[in-house]
């Protein structure tokens, strides 16, 4: 890209001197940031967050350096999200809220056993 620019190399190495002095081309670091998102805001699970790192064009060994960096609080953030899912669905059907949770937990990258564990927990907390 900086080629593209027309730049002659002493600007360009001096603008990727200055990029990595600030942090821009740290891998470990963007992963860190997208670990923060996911885990907080996103409620994402390990499976999208490693889909994510992989998306953004990460090693591998980072992506997986970053996943053995995640808490083992996965089933607490997937009820979380479900507890606040289930609230919108209590009108319905007990099996389709039931599949429309363990639907929208899978979609956030929760394990199958953890996404219908949590779903079953939120439902049945509601009732």
């Amino acid at each position: 890209m900086l080629r593209d620019a027309e730049l002659d190399e002493p600007e360009r190495e001096e603008i990727i001197a200055e990029f990595l002095d600030n942090g821009y081309l740290d891998d470990s670091r963007l992963a860190e940031q997208l670990l923060d998102g996911a885990l907080g805001r996103k409620a994402q699970g390990a499976t999208a967050i490693a889909q994510s790192l992989a998306r953004r064009g990460l090693d591998r060994e980072v992506i997986d350096i970053a996943l053995a960096s995640l808490p083992d609080d996965e089933p607490d953030r997937a009820l979380e999200f479900a507890r606040l899912r289930a609230r919108s669905m209590d009108d319905l059907d007990p099996a389709v809220a039931l599949r429309r949770l363990h639907g929208q937990l899978a979609r956030r990258g929760f394990g199958g056993a953890t996404a219908m564990t949590a779903a079953r927990q939120a439902l049945d907390e509601l009732r």
